[in-house]
Formats: C-alpha cells, structure tokens, sequence
C-alpha cells in the first residue's frame, strides 16, 4: 500500500513505523495493569479506592494533556511533541513498575498517562500532515492497533505475571514505547533539516487556534467522547471486578476484558469508512447505545450467566470511540484544525469521564452491590443519544476530506 508522496520514502516509512507503534501502545498500559491490580495492591497494600483512582488518573491525565498539546505543538512542533509524550510514557511505565508504595505508583501513573494522552492528540494531525491523501485507510490503521493493543495486553500480563511476576508484567510495555520515542526523535530531526533547508517555511507549523467549542460539532463531540469515556474507563478499570464479585473466575474476567477490548477491532474496521461514507452517521450511535443498555440490563439480571454475551455488548456498544476521532478529521480542512479540535473534545470529554472509574467504584463500595453503577451508567446513554445527534450533523460547509 502506498501511504505518501514524499520523495524521501525513508523519512516517511520511520514516521509510519512510528505511528504504529505508538498507536499500538496507546491502551496497552492500561489494560494491561487492569488485571494486575488484584496481584498489585496485595503487594503494595491497596485496596478499591486507590484501584479507582488510578482508573480515574488516566482519564483525568488524558484530559489535561489533550488541553497542553496543541501548545505543545505550537512551540515544539508535531514530532518533537509525539517525541515528549513517548519519552514520559516509557518512563512513566518503568517507574510503575518499581513503585515502592501506593503513592509511587500513582505518581509514576500520572507521568505515564499525561504522556499517552498527548499521543492521543498528536496523531490525529500527525497523519493529515504527513499522509494527506491518506486520512481514511490510516485512520483505520490507528483505531484497529489501538485495539490490537487494548484486546493482548491483558492476555500477556496475566500470562507473563504468573512466571515473572506483576512487576515484569506492566513494565514490558516499556520495550515497544521507547523505540516509539526514538523513531519519533529521528523524525523531529528530520523535520528541524527540512525546515531549515533553503525555501523552507520558517518556523513550526502552528495548531489551530479557530475551533470554537460552542459549535453545535464541537459540543456534540465533547458530550460523545464523554460520554463513552465514561463507560469505556469505568469498564475497562472495573469488568474484572465486576464479573468476579458476580462469581466468575479471574482467568475468565480477564478473558472477557480482552474480549470486550478486541471487539473494538470490528468497530476500528467499520465505523471509519462508514463514516466517511454516510452524509450523517448517527444511525451508528442509536445502535451504540442500545447496545450499552443491553449489557447493563444483563448485568443487573444475569451477570454470570450472560457474561460473554455483555461483555460482547459492550465491546460493540463503544463504537461511538473511534467515531468521535474519525469525525474531527473528517470534519476538520487541515492538520491545524484537527489538532485544535482533537484536543478540544479530548480535553473536556477525558476531563468529564474522568469521574467514572473513581466515583462508580465508591458508589460499589458505598452500597455493596454494582447494581446503582449499572443503574447511574444505563441513564447517561439519553445524553450520549443527544450528543450524538449534534456531532454526526453533516457540516453546512463541507470539510475538505483526505
């Protein structure tokens, strides 16, 4: 597949290689301490309202970093930025792995993910800037390693936590996002050359600054990606727990985590090109929805009966993630744009979903039962219906589209 018009066909391929694998590392780290967190906490005497803070740490770094990086990106530039997020990402993952204490371990947490929450950002514009013409097929490509990602990492932690122990077992990933870090330094050399070449552009590209947040699209897309961060981080933090508070065993929980997490490579393979396709895609987040309300139905009647079968409705219910990311560069005329927006509707959507992880499982703990989470979670499926409906509106003025 040709995936660029750059006549320096090395440069690009080490900007590809370095997608991938970033893309490929942007969950790996948190679901793959998902099913640690059991073997953690009895090792660093934690109990639910650490597990739920760290669960809300992500998202909460998500969103701060989603507000610093398109400032990030004005001063520094798209790579050296990707650069910066990769190098507190690999440190980040190497620091929780010899935490020394709950304190340790969630401040090594929060290097981490603000590191992983600027990938989230940056390479949106990323691909508009250096494969224009290929904005559908490498958006695709993105979502699907997400997902690759997301559905192994708990598969490989378990297995490799019971032979060489949790520690081992989270830092692993460190492997991958420092050779992530160094592609992406190579590549902000390259860029520095170019730029300084004769003819050349002087300066960074800037992030566009023009995206106003109370357009109905952008409104739309904060209440969505909020929305579903809420259920996704709160599922991702809490399913094991779930299922076996319901009586499953830890080796199937873990199973219908990755289970749950792989679903999402169906949604990474369909929702981008059909929503590339359709003038208004909002038929893709009535379906969404009902999905969700299915899984927590189940779950209130028959969680360990029906276990793969919510687990199954989760995974496709959602699918409103990689739809809210191919619309800001669908809807978005220049890397400048994307950037602005991406970080706009991460910024405020992780910020608003933060609160799941942490609130839900003191709720649990509150009350005892996971009923009221299932409960408090079913409701907000009417504001994602709403969001919905504004964000997959067709533009007035069409969005020029790669």
């Amino acid at each position: 597949m040709t995936v660029a018009t750059d006549p320096d066909t090395r440069q690009q391929r080490g900007v590809l290689t370095a997608v991938v694998l970033t893309a490929l590392n942007l969950r790996t780290a948190v679901t793959g301490f998902s099913v640690l967190l059991g073997t953690a906490g009895d090792a660093l005497r934690f109990g639910q309202l650490v597990a739920g803070a760290i669960g809300t740490i992500v998202t909460a770094c998500f969103a701060v970093a989603a507000f610093a990086a398109p400032a990030l990106v004005r001063r520094l530039g798209l790579e050296r930025t990707a650069a910066l997020a990769l190098t507190a990402t690999t440190v980040g993952i190497v620091l929780r792995a010899l935490a020394w204490s709950p304190a340790a371990l969630l401040g090594a947490s929060v290097l981490l993910f603000a590191g992983v929450g600027a990938s989230n950002v940056v390479l949106i514009p990323i691909v508009k800037t250096h494969f224009p013409t290929r904005v559908r097929t490498l958006s695709t490509v993105y979502m699907v390693l997400l997902q690759v990602g997301q559905l192994v990492a708990p598969l490989v932690a378990l297995a490799l936590a019971t032979v060489a122990g949790w520690r081992t077992a989270s830092g692993v990933w460190a492997l991958f996002t420092a050779v992530a870090a160094v592609l992406w330094i190579r590549a902000a050399r390259d860029r520095a050359a170019r730029d300084r070449a004769p003819g050349a552009p002087a300066g960074p590209r800037p992030a566009g600054r023009g995206v106003h947040q109370r357009t109905p699209l952008a409104l739309g897309l904060i209440g969505l990606m909020a929305m579903t961060t809420l259920h996704v981080y709160t599922l991702i933090t809490w399913l094991p727990t779930m299922y076996t508070d319901a009586g499953v065993g830890e080796t199937s929980a873990a199973f219908l985590l990755s289970w749950f997490a792989g679903l999402g490579l169906v949604a990474a393979f369909v929702v981008p090109p059909l929503a590339g396709r359709l003038a208004n895609p909002y038929p893709v987040v009535v379906v969404c929805a009902a999905l969700m309300a299915v899984g927590y139905l189940g779950m209130l009647t028959a969680p360990q009966t029906g276990a793969l079968a919510w687990a199954t409705a989760f995974g496709l219910g959602v699918s409103t993630f990689p739809l809210c990311l191919t619309l800001i560069g669908l809807r978005t005329a220049d890397p400048a744009a994307a950037s602005a927006l991406s970080g706009l509707v991460q910024g405020i959507g992780y910020g608003i979903g933060c609160i799941g992880p942490l609130a839900l499982g003191a709720l649990d703990q509150a009350t005892g039962s996971w009923r009221s989470t299932y409960l408090v979670l079913a409701a907000t499926l009417v504001i994602t219906l709403a969001a919905g409906w504004w964000a997959c509106r067709p533009p007035s003025v069409p969005a020029r589209r790669g």
